[in-house]
């Protein structure tokens, strides 16, 4: 949080090397974020820059009121709901009923079992309704606060931990017996 706190300080006083170390610090982070909610491979990497860029033009200007991680996520989530907007809108296939993306590299062996928990866990999640999937994420993956969610959305800190509690219901349905 400190080492947030000074990048910050530098990025808003002009240093591309700042603007930098955030960036590496949190793609990984925010890679697996869009990914979980754009079941798009082809397209996470094109959001997060787009999130990069609208960041960076913020120089300057940018306060930090909370976790950086949790910032930038809920940015990700923004973006990757308006993409899921727009594509609905082209295709007749909902984001609910999409299935999860698959990896194309062979795994060892060992690393088997692991893959099918997870194949099960991504399909899983798809099968949550969308604002359901995407505080699971925001919150379990990011360690965004409900708090930070919930101003984020427009909504109450309540609505948030019932959407939470909600869809770690329904997961927990869908996988009965699975896991």
């Amino acid at each position: 949080m400190l080492e947030d706190k000074l990048l910050i300080y530098k990025f808003n006083r002009g240093d591309s090397n700042a603007l930098r170390r955030i960036y590496e610090k949190y793609r990984d982070d925010l890679l697996k974020v869009a990914t979980a909610l754009l079941n798009d491979r082809n397209s996470v990497e094109d959001l997060l820059h787009d999130v990069f860029v609208t960041f960076a033009q913020g120089m300057g200007n940018f306060r930090l009121r909370g976790s950086l991680k949790g910032y930038l996520s809920i940015c990700i989530a923004n973006r990757a709901r308006d993409k899921n907007r727009a594509a609905q809108r082209k295709r007749t296939v909902a984001l609910d009923d999409a299935k999860p993306i698959r990896s194309d590299t062979s795994m060892p062996d060992h690393l088997a079992e692991r893959n099918e928990l997870t194949e099960q866990l991504d399909y899983a999640m798809t099968q949550l309704p969308y604002v359901q999937r995407e505080i699971i994420i925001l919150h379990l993956q990011s360690r965004a606060g409900f708090a930070q969610i919930a101003k984020s959305k427009g909504v109450s800190t309540n609505t948030i931990r019932s959407r939470y509690r909600y869809g770690l219901n329904k997961l927990r349905s869908i996988l009965d017996g699975q896991l």
